[in-house]
């Protein structure tokens, strides 16, 4: 781990968009990465200004400005699904790389567009899960020979579709769906892979489960649990292989089951002898003012960041969280909204 202070090189970026969650994650996560703050933008003068103070660095209300005044390596976009595919449009033909926060946009033809645009320069979306200690833990187990293939998905995340999902599309109106269920989507579609078919059935009460069938031939199940609280923990993801299976528990825990040795009616034991069965778990030491047990990394935030400032530096394509896994993500959140109890078919490229 090296923090900013300590890296030999840097890039010059920007920040577009000083809000709340900029300023309480984005901000913070610089600290540990290697750029340097050259410019906060923002439409609110005097929160840009009072950034910009902050921090050292110089301010601006307007992008045109921004890029007509300053010589940046990247900038790092924080607005909204409305702003953000002209800004990065913008930014792309400025020759600057973009990191935009997750949602990157209200419509998947949106995200082709940024495509087009993105010529040779790196992008890379902040689908934060994606980037989670525990995902890439998840993954790993996934991956291993010994494991076998993905069978089934499970994520349990408090939200609901709102039924008027055409209306949703055609106004392009912000619902939580968009704001918040990118986050299990694309957890499940990182670690599941394209989406062949999705189903969705809403409850009485709100809530329901969304069916998605994977290309691979798995099926996951997004169970959206209305009512549960969300100050609690609330998260919950499960992923099925041949031969074992990995939960992560509040985005915090994870738990590989290997199994025991067993006969069925003859084992006598859940723990007999040996270490390489039963189940391995990791979690954050709690008791330490250290690095891992932090939001900022537990959530995936740096992560996201340091893989982009990583391509940008190296001179290589993202390789996670790229406007082509957005664009995945968002072809199945609109086919979510479309289903009302129907199978829709998800459009390859």
């Amino acid at each position: 781990m090296t923090y900013q202070r300590d890296f030999d090189r840097k890039l010059n970026v920007a920040l577009v968009g000083a809000g709340s969650h900029a300023y309480r994650n984005l901000l913070p996560a610089m600290h540990h990465l290697p750029v340097r703050l050259q410019a906060v933008c923002d439409v609110n003068p005097a929160r840009s200004t009072s950034t910009a103070e902050q921090y050292g660095c110089r301010h601006y209300e307007s992008t045109a400005d921004l890029y007509a005044k300053e010589e940046l390596d990247a900038v790092f976009l924080s607005v909204g699904p409305a702003q953000h595919p002209g800004l990065a449009r913008e930014a792309f033909d400025a020759g600057v790389h973009v990191w935009l926060e997750k949602p990157p946009a209200m419509r998947a033809d949106q995200v082709r567009e940024m495509i087009r645009h993105r010529k040779d320069r790196v992008a890379v979306v902040g689908v934060k899960k994606v980037f989670m200690p525990a995902a890439r833990k998840a993954m790993e187990i996934l991956a291993a020979p010994d494991s076998g293939p993905l069978r089934s998905l499970l994520a349990v995340y408090p939200m609901t579709i709102p039924p008027n999902g055409r209306e949703v599309l055609e106004k392009g109106l912000f619902t939580d769906w968009l704001g918040n269920g990118i986050h299990p989507l694309s957890l499940m579609i990182a670690v599941g892979g394209p989406v062949r078919q999705v189903t969705v059935l809403r409850g009485k009460f709100d809530g329901g489960v969304c069916v998605l069938e994977f290309e691979s031939g798995a099926i996951g199940n997004f169970h959206m649990a209305a009512g549960a609280p969300g100050s609690q923990p609330m998260e919950y993801y499960a992923f099925y292989a041949k031969k074992c299976s990995v939960v992560i528990e509040n985005c915090r825990r994870v738990v590989y089951q290997r199994g025991i040795p067993f006969q069925y009616g003859k084992t006598a034991s859940f723990a007999p002898e040996g270490f390489d069965h039963g189940a391995l778990v990791w979690e954050p030491q709690n008791t330490l003012a250290t690095l891992e047990n932090k939001a900022l990394f537990t959530q995936g935030i740096y992560g996201e960041m340091k893989h982009f400032c990583d391509c940008v530096l190296e001179g290589k394509p993202a390789s996670q969280g790229t406007l082509e896994f957005a664009l995945e993500v968002m072809k199945v959140y609109e086919a979510a909204l479309l289903s009302d109890g129907k199978p829709i078919s998800v459009p390859r490229e």
